[in-house]
């Protein structure tokens, strides 16, 4: 089993389409996709998200996403706390080359959920391009959402309707991030014809 680790971002463009999302095993690496508590924190404080995405508190998400939480232990909560704390003033050290190319800063949040993925081991996803940085800079597995797709797609999770579907909502909403845009057209060509 293989854990993928879902980001704030990612949790919230996908969770409202595909049912369910998290706790379920595909591909031949048995992907088992899961969110932590500070996703949902994160949510609960941010009155922009909550007001933007109604359904989070829903009691179905809310029970999906209680029963599939990843429990830390102890040892592994000082773990994490630890290498994030690492994480956190490499990003603080630099700060620069976390601003630039449409990239912002991860914040601590950020900083736990690719410390989860140096610890645990696990695959984290987002679209946080500052986040790609850091991911890279510490060698931590790092998908974008849109590769996340092309993975539950090729293992028949989800369907050709569904992926566009999800492109179709996010630009609807002006979610749809620089890298989807790009990978509409090479990744997933097949559904939405190559780039003229």
């Amino acid at each position: 089993m293989t854990l993928v680790l879902l980001d704030t971002n990612a949790y919230l463009r996908l969770a409202k389409r595909i049912r369910p999302l998290l706790g379920k095993s595909f591909g031949q690496k048995q992907y088992v996709l899961t969110i932590l508590k500070q996703v949902e924190d994160e949510v609960h404080r941010n009155p922009r998200l909550k007001f933007n995405y109604p359904w989070f508190s829903e009691s179905g998400h809310t029970e999906e996403r209680l029963a599939k939480q990843v429990r830390l232990s102890k040892e592994e909560r000082t773990q994490i706390d630890a290498a994030a704390s690492v994480l956190r003033a490499h990003v603080l050290a630099d700060p620069h080359s976390y601003t630039t190319l449409g990239r912002d800063p991860p914040s601590t949040t950020d900083c736990f959920l690719l410390a989860f993925g140096l610890v645990r081991p696990a695959i984290v996803v987002t679209d946080d391009l500052g986040m790609h940085k850091l991911a890279k800079d510490f060698d931590i597995d790092i998908w974008h959402g849109h590769e996340l797709l092309k993975k539950m797609l090729s293992a028949k999770a989800i369907t050709n309707e569904l992926v566009q579907e999800i492109f179709t909502a996010l630009e609807n909403n002006s979610d749809l991030p620089r890298t989807w845009q790009e990978a509409k057209h090479t990744e997933f060509k097949k559904l939405f014809g190559a780039r003229d």
